[in-house]
């Protein structure tokens, strides 16, 4: 496939200044910045372009070589941005904004790689918003759609602070576009150079003409947005999702900041939650505990028959396989766990006394703990297990 002109990459003619040049990249760099065009393959193909063409034609050599012959002039297919991974782009320019090369003038940049190079890149503050489940929304997983009260991009100038018909930007007059003032100070240990993001433009190399009204050049407002977000199964109590790029807007069309999902869950009225298990606990009567009995259960898919055999024994646990929470991120789930109690009368009338005063020197009334029964600690192992 042949490969595009690096001019009409980078939108200048042939006879473009360095300046021209410079500027031009420093926006497509900026529209298609992986940060601002997260997951979008495209987006990174052309940020990838755009450095291959900055490389040649802000180089004097390798530009003169491209006028005369042309890509093969400058390696051909070798060697340019399009053949580089995105760590080596970050590496090699200083992730664009800043770090002792080209895109240091543009930014402000001192280096450091891409922390130091974050500073003057216009970004939106992250938002944070708590959003209540039930344990039924968690077990299956749900789809919100949340109004959310933020900054969006200014309608009026679609977020670039400036006055439509006002000629929009110019060259910063303090650092001459460059987003940085240079200082050189005498000492007794000689001349220091300091570099500083330029107070007048912030760092962004230039200023807005005339300001939009609506906005004051902000290039933001206040308003709402309807956000759908989806919540995965297995969720639980303070958890944090994170939604990129549904945080507040940045001034002047930057990256915008993230949405912070904090996860609240309401308590089921009747099962416990502990991690991926369910915990219900069952009370029988002494009655049903003796001759057995069947009994309904709640669970998150609704009602569900079990059996007591005759004979059980209060504190037994009875585990429910796949009846739990799903584990977030896999396709198993946990159990449900029923703790039987069997309750005992706290009142009795004379009827019901004079039959029990008869049942209690009976000889299948008598506690015989059998070589089977396990004990409380064996149960508990069982339990947690």
């Amino acid at each position: 496939m042949a490969k595009r002109d690096f001019y009409e990459i980078l939108g200048v003619t042939k006879g473009a200044s360095e300046a021209d040049i410079k500027k031009a990249y420093r926006q497509m760099a900026l529209k298609f910045h992986p940060d601002k065009n997260p997951d979008d393959k495209s987006a990174e193909d052309k940020f990838k372009e755009a450095a291959e063409a900055y490389e040649v034609l802000s180089n004097p050599d390798k530009k003169a070589r491209y006028d005369q012959f042309g890509h093969q002039g400058v390696g051909g297919a070798s060697g340019g941005g399009s053949h580089m991974n995105m760590d080596d782009i970050f590496s090699q320019f200083g992730d664009i904004f800043g770090g002792g090369n080209p895109f240091e003038s543009f930014f402000g940049g001192s280096g450091g790689g891409r922390q130091g190079s974050r500073r003057s890149v216009n970004r939106g503050s992250n938002l944070r918003i708590k959003v209540k489940l039930t344990l039924d929304e968690i077990a299956k997983g749900v789809e919100k759609k949340i109004k959310v009260n933020k900054a969006i991009g200014c309608n009026t100038c679609g977020g670039s602070g400036a006055q439509a018909g006002s000629g929009a930007f110019h060259t910063c007059d303090t650092c001459k576009g460059s987003g940085q003032v240079r200082r050189v100070t005498n000492s007794f240990l000689g001349q220091m150079q300091t570099i500083t993001t330029c107070p007048t433009c912030n760092g962004e190399g230039q200023v807005i003409a005339s300001k939009c009204k609506a906005c004051h050049g902000n290039g933001t407002q206040q308003g709402e947005e309807v956000i759908s977000i989806n919540i995965p199964p297995g969720v639980g109590e303070g958890m944090q999702l994170t939604v990129s790029g549904k945080g507040n807007a940045a001034e002047r069309g930057g990256i915008p900041g993230d949405l912070l999902i904090v996860i609240e869950e309401i308590p089921h009225q009747e099962l416990q939650r502990d991690g991926d298990q369910l915990i219900y606990d069952l009370y029988i009567s002494f009655v049903d505990a003796t001759l057995g009995s069947a009994v309904e259960i709640p669970t998150i898919e609704g009602k569900a028959k079990i059996k007591i055999d005759p004979g059980t024994q209060g504190g037994k646990v009875l585990r429910l396989k796949g009846k739990g929470i799903p584990k977030l991120n896999s396709y198993s789930r946990g159990d449900l766990l029923v703790n039987i109690n069997v309750w005992t009368p706290q009142q009795v009338n004379s009827e019901e006394k004079k039959t029990l005063e008869k049942l209690r020197d009976a000889e299948n009334f008598k506690p015989n703990p059998g070589k089977g029964d396990k004990s409380f600690f064996e149960r508990m192992k069982e339990y947690f297990n």
